[in-house]
């Protein structure tokens, strides 16, 4: 059984760590600039078919709209199986990257959206490709439809 002594120590250090300690004032938080959001348009890829932007530049990244593969030349969806349509829709991003002052290089993670995922292969092909060396992350979802009836759609992050 301790002591009254030893009690009388434990009973203060236990008020001491349990008291309130006051509060100090807080600054108010610093009001911050709105953050500046570049729109990227180029020629060089499709113009966009609905009220989007190609890509938004903002905080050192850039981020890319879906791009299905049409030829910026003709407006319309490039004819061919899905190896065509995957080099069409990665030469569409790379076009807009470069509008962006960046490269596939710098792509972090894509998203790839398939109307069959038995064009993975096939498409996965392609895409190594135009990533040959350090991918970014990917992930791919098989979709019901896609614009055009494309068969793949390919939106990226990338560091501006």
């Amino acid at each position: 059984m301790p002591t009254k002594k030893v009690a009388r120590k434990v009973a203060r250090k236990a008020t001491k760590t349990t008291a309130a300690k006051p509060r100090l004032r807080q600054k108010p938080a610093e009001r911050t600039q709105p953050t500046k959001r570049t729109i990227i348009a180029t020629e060089l890829a499709p113009k966009a078919i609905g009220p989007y932007s190609q890509a938004i530049r903002v905080n050192g990244f850039v981020y890319t709209a879906g791009q299905t593969p049409i030829d910026p030349a003709t407006g319309k969806l490039v004819e061919g199986d899905i190896s065509v349509q995957t080099r069409r829709v990665l030469q569409n991003i790379s076009a807009i990257l470069a509008a962006a002052g960046t490269t596939l290089s710098k792509v972090v993670k894509t998203t790839v959206f398939l109307s069959d995922m038995a064009h993975f292969a096939a498409m996965n092909a392609v895409y190594a490709e135009f990533f040959p060396e350090n991918p970014p992350a990917r992930s791919t979802f098989a979709v019901a439809g896609l614009p055009l009836n494309a068969m793949v759609e390919i939106e990226c992050v990338a560091l501006a």
